[in-house]
């Protein structure tokens, strides 16, 4: 067994795989930016090493540096988490030659299902059906518009290289074609480095549901059970859960054997997941991830199982431990993401976090990357932790859920748990009805207090000790109070100041003419040109906050009178973009 491991990422996904090898008794190294010197997860290792820069490409995409970081340090083997590099076959075939263990599939099998056009023709010669698209890179316009034309629309246009949403875009009839297929390239170039897309058939209602695969490099394969992940906002998952609702024992027995033929007909070695669309009873292979998942977690729930103690045990070269009918599936469990985003508009939402209180009891299991006093970022993801449930049965699970989100709390920056809250309890939810497009064309979200929200998220502060004088009836006392910073100074029994809305739209704001970014971010791309005629809601300048594109609109008519940003320049919440008159 391995004495160190490296975790070459950062947040909850680098101190969940830090908490299992505590267990195993083997040491940790962290990385770190310049922004995450003091973070949670470089607290919690052992040692940790500086990688320097603050955005994706200066640290944690740096592969000479986290090279040197695993030779300086002795870390015999390398976790990557999720996201960042732990798909990409070059970094993990140079760690390789570095003499350091890879705690993930063979560079070949990423090569082949990481790339979703090859990975495509591989479920094909596997013979698992895909959802109906194309195996070759899409190019233009006009052939959007011939598969659409052909297959029906809408069409999905995908990054071959991309995942959990980003780098997909969908043309809903020819006149989307152009505008979606560059997006979609545009993203994969940004986030991947590759602008290499594909089409799709994009189904109308489909459930998200994947399957959980071990394999070892001895031949074996097992499947280990499904995740519904249908509850999904711009194609990024919110809530996850097994046992799916919408599958039962005989699709869910030929999904688990299409998964593990897959698996084995590429050689796969350790913990993968077999992504597919279900609908009407049937399945299609939509992709493959070539790594650990954010919601693995609701499978070691029910499993009983360390999947990231499997994974090391694999990439240690041990033999599967159990087999097929040894797996075991035990009640129900629900995973809610707590991203910091404005929980109707779902826009990033960076900032301090001035107050953090976890649930807890009973089947309640907190993966979190963030605390009171630490802040989140616009470089990186916006997820601060992951609430997992567990319940005997799918009701007993989802009450459980809905009471240990009114539990948590975080302050100084919004997050979604009131969205989350609405799902939860939502009748659909209960139902087991909900299907990928449910939340944006069926929650009605309008029904938030998103004042109060914003006001509870972003605007709670620190209370501190005052000793006040009142009077009961005729006599006098001394009392002990806990106020907001805000308001010691203030006059006892005067009304506290009336808190500024938090919450940031997507369509700019600020002074007439003015379109200001509602967030912190980087300019992307800018739409329009000095001189431009512009609409009322039509998007002018795509802006990137904590790894997603957002689209600013124009606030009103008229013509572009004055850009004031470029390109690559980072800009503030409420800066202003451009002038329109």
């Amino acid at each position: 067994m391995f004495e160190k491991i490296l975790i070459a990422n950062r947040g909850e996904i680098a101190i969940r795989v830090m908490r299992t090898c505590r267990e195993m008794g083997i040491g940790t190294v962290a990385v770190y930016s310049d922004f995450d010197r003091h973070s949670r997860h470089v607290l919690y290792a052992d040692e940790a090493y500086h990688l320097g820069g603050n955005a994706p490409a200066e640290s944690y995409l740096n592969t000479d540096r986290i090279i040197a970081a695993a030779r300086e340090t002795g870390a015999s083997a390398l976790h990557p988490g999720y996201g960042f590099l732990a798909e990409n076959s070059d970094f993990a075939r140079a760690i390789t030659a570095a003499g350091v263990v890879w705690i993930g599939p063979p560079p070949e099998a990423i090569d082949q299902m990481g790339d979703k056009v090859s990975s495509r023709k591989v479920a094909i010669a596997a013979g698992v059906d895909p959802v109906p698209g194309t195996t070759e890179e899409c190019t233009s316009a006009s052939e959007v518009v011939a598969f659409g034309t052909e297959h029906g629309w809408p069409v999905a246009i995908k990054a071959a290289y991309g995942g959990g949403g980003k780098g997909l875009r969908v043309a809903y009839d020819p006149e989307d074609a152009g505008e979606a297929l560059e997006g979609a390239q545009r993203e994969g170039e940004a986030y991947f480095g590759n602008g290499a897309c594909y089409l799709e058939r994009y189904l109308e209602h489909p459930h998200h549901v994947e399957i959980q695969v071990l394999a070892d490099a001895h031949g074996n394969a097992v499947w280990i059970g499904e995740r519904d992940c249908s509850a999904q906002r711009r194609h990024q998952k919110l809530v996850e859960e097994t046992p799916s609702p919408v599958v039962d024992d005989g699709l869910r027995g030929r999904m688990g054997q299409a998964a593990v033929s897959l698996a084995k007909h590429v050689g796969y070695e350790n913990a993968g997941t077999i992504e597919c669309l279900v609908q009407d009873g049937e399945f299609w292979f939509l992709e493959m991830n070539t790594r650990l998942q954010v919601e693995h977690c609701v499978t070691e729930m029910t499993a009983g199982l360390d999947l990231v103690a499997a994974q090391i045990r694999i990439a240690a070269g041990e033999p599967l431990w159990f087999r097929q009918e040894d797996v075991e599936r035990r009640g129900h469990a629900i995973e809610m993401r707590i991203n910091a985003e404005d929980p109707v508009e779902f826009l990033p939402s960076p900032g301090l976090i001035t107050g953090y209180r976890e649930p807890g009891g009973f089947g309640v299991r907190v993966d979190g990357g963030y605390g009171e006093g630490f802040e989140v970022s616009q470089f990186y993801d916006n997820l601060v932790a992951k609430l997992i449930v567990w319940g005997e049965d799918r009701e007993t699970a989802r009450l459980r859920a809905l009471r240990a989100l009114g539990e948590f709390e975080v302050a100084g920056v919004l997050t979604n748990i009131p969205a989350q809250k609405l799902i939860l309890d939502h009748a659909d939810f209960a139902a087991g009805v909900v299907t990928t497009k449910w939340v944006e064309n069926h929650l009605d979200l309008s029904v938030l207090d998103t004042d109060a929200a914003a006001v509870e998220a972003a605007t709670s502060e620190p209370k501190v000790e005052r000793t006040l004088t009142v009077e009961v009836g005729a006599r006098r006392f001394d009392v002990k109070v806990w106020m907001p910073e805000s308001q010691v100074g203030t006059t006892a029994g005067a009304a506290p100041k009336k808190k500024k809305r938090a919450t940031r739209q997507a369509t700019g704001g600020g002074d007439t003419g003015s379109v200001t970014a509602p967030m912190q971010g980087t300019v992307l791309k800018i739409l329009v040109a000095t001189g431009d005629k512009v609409t009322a809601g039509e998007a002018v300048v795509v802006l990137e906050a904590m790894k997603m594109e957002n689209s600013i609109s124009a606030t009103g008519d008229g013509t572009v009178k004055e850009i004031k940003v470029a390109e690559g320049d980072t800009v503030g919440a409420g800066e202003v973009l451009l002038v329109i008159e």
